[in-house]
């Protein structure tokens, strides 16, 4: 017996056409009765980057600016979201109760959206992938594969268009 979805993570690197998969998550959502936690992951900086920039900030000031830098991050990306969401939405605003939580942590992507589907017991996972060919999947690896490499949940990877959509996280 295939288990009930119940929690679905959607994880988004908010590219502009990113937004396309969220209607998958829209739909599996309505589908299934379940609930969607919305997940991003702003990158820290390189140790090379923070190496570069701690040679003219000290490392409080660099703390304290990266700090300030992510929390503007989070607020925007936030609200981008809930834009999306009221858009994909409009006029049933009952529908923005799927939406369970807005999630934006820090990290590395692949490791952290491994860590908040066992964290939230998400059923499944819902991700766009940039499809940037095989030689530079090949070489360069993507989060969408690092997650599928270790995930023991079933996983949708949803080809993001190359073009503009009538859904985009632009600003």
């Amino acid at each position: 017996m295939i288990p009930r979805i119940k929690n679905i993570l959607y994880a988004t690197d908010l590219t502009e056409n990113s937004a396309y998969a969220f209607r998958y998550a829209i739909n599996s959502a309505q589908k299934h009765d379940a609930q969607i936690i919305i997940l991003h992951v702003v990158e820290k900086p390189s140790p090379t980057v923070e190496g570069l920039v701690q040679m003219f900030l000290d490392k409080t000031e660099f703390e304290k600016m990266w700090a300030e830098k992510k929390d503007g991050q989070i607020k925007r990306i936030q609200e981008r979201v809930k834009e999306v969401a009221k858009r994909e939405f409009a006029g049933q605003s009952e529908m923005m109760k799927l939406v369970k939580s807005i999630v934006v942590v820090e990290g590395d992507p692949a490791a952290e959206i491994l860590k908040k589907t066992q964290e939230y017991d998400c059923d499944i996972l819902i991700m766009g992938t940039h499809g940037q060919g095989l030689i530079s999947q090949t070489f360069l690896g993507s989060v969408a594969q690092k997650v599928l490499n270790r995930i023991r949940k079933p996983v949708f990877i949803i080809p993001i268009p190359e073009e503009e959509t009538d859904v985009t996280f632009k600003d």
